[in-house]
């Protein structure tokens, strides 16, 4: 078991991967350490990462990704632990995996500079699609399944950020965190991803791209956005009033599970 409960690990090949323990709740309790952590693909991970995640527990692979993402650039995963395909889209609507792989700069409609617009509609859908939400509902069904003391569970997309940050805002908001926590944590992602992105832009430069206005699309599809989220919340108002009638009635949430999963997650 490592000892230092650290909020940003630090792995040698790992991308965006933190921990979610340590966060308070509503009603005085905290989020364990070593039970459940987020973050981006897990193809490109060294020996010593992989021997980093099994010591720390890890027992659950939950992957957000599409089949095509998978195919391209497949977990490496300790020995032991479960992988658990969980697709929220067909193909990957966010576009980050294309950036980047390939340094590929997305004309999202023929435009190259319509990120910020489209990463709003990629919310919408995180929202409204069938196919997400049986996704996130399988997602709760993996995290009620890790009720061992010394088992982790990660959930992880692309770049850790949207398909991620959203499986993020339901567990900690059913988990009884405050939504203005809720919302640090996701924002969290631009200040741990910073040097990644500024790399990929730069990247870009090199090899020949000096639109300005094409560079900020890509960084709005590779970073998170308050206004994305608040996209999500307004679908999500929309149709069931509130999180917490959403996470119920669309992700089909029952009152005992919630109980079952602060037992599992909360001091």
């Amino acid at each position: 078991m490592v000892e230092n409960n650290k909020r940003v690990l630090d792995l040698e090949k790992g991308v965006n991967f933190r921990e979610l323990g340590g966060y308070e709740t509503v009603d005085g309790k905290t989020l364990k350490f070593h039970k459940v952590l987020r973050s981006a693909g897990l193809s490109d991970l060294s020996d010593n990462d992989l021997s980093f995640l099994s010591n720390y527990g890890l027992k659950y692979d939950v992957d957000f990704r599409s089949h095509e993402e998978v195919n391209d650039k497949p977990d490496r995963v300790p020995d032991g632990a479960e992988y658990v395909f969980d697709p929220v889209f067909e193909a990957d609507e966010t576009e980050a995996s294309k950036v980047q792989n390939d340094n590929f700069i997305p004309e999202i409609g023929g435009d190259p500079t319509n990120g910020f617009h489209h990463m709003k509609d990629v919310y919408r859908d995180i929202i409204t699609g069938d196919q997400a939400k049986g996704a996130y509902r399988t997602f709760f069904d993996k995290l009620l399944t890790n009720d061992q003391d010394d088992d982790v569970l990660l959930f992880h997309c692309s770049a850790g950020k949207d398909r991620t940050g959203m499986g993020a805002v339901y567990l900690l908001t059913v988990l009884g965190v405050p939504m203005e926590k809720i919302k640090k944590d996701y924002l969290l992602t631009n200040k741990v991803n910073k040097g990644f992105v500024d790399n990929l832009i730069l990247d870009l430069q090199n090899k020949g791209y000096t639109d300005k206005d094409v560079l900020s699309s890509v960084r709005d599809l590779m970073t998170v956005h308050s206004d994305y989220l608040a996209t999500a919340e307004d679908e999500i108002a929309k149709m069931s009033g509130n999180i917490n009638n959403y996470i119920k009635d669309e992700l089909q949430v029952t009152p005992s599970e919630i109980r079952d999963l602060k037992k599992i997650y909360l001091n």
